[in-house]
């Protein structure tokens, strides 16, 4: 005898992958007055070719500020190392 929740449970799975295979090329678009760590972070726009990582240290970090890294595939990543306003 055939269960008949395996369609409803196929189907429920199906659209799980399709939900999650749909947020891969997603992109972030920071608005007007965001703020990281107290740190302005406004109008950046991030994708998968343009990334970024903002670290938020407790006191002075060694190297503070913001810099652009190329990696391997192409793309670029912002490392920002901030310190807690």
């Amino acid at each position: 005898m055939v269960d008949r929740r395996f369609p409803l449970f196929a189907l429920a799975v199906a659209g799980l992958l399709a939900l999650s295979a749909g947020s891969a090329g997603a992109e972030v678009r920071f608005g007007k007055n965001v703020r990281i760590g107290g740190h302005d972070a406004s109008n950046q726009t991030f994708n998968s070719q343009r990334r970024g990582e903002y670290y938020i240290h407790q006191g002075k970090p060694k190297n503070e500020g913001c810099r652009r890294r190329q990696n391997r595939d192409g793309s670029r990543t912002k490392v920002c190392h901030l310190q807690r306003k």
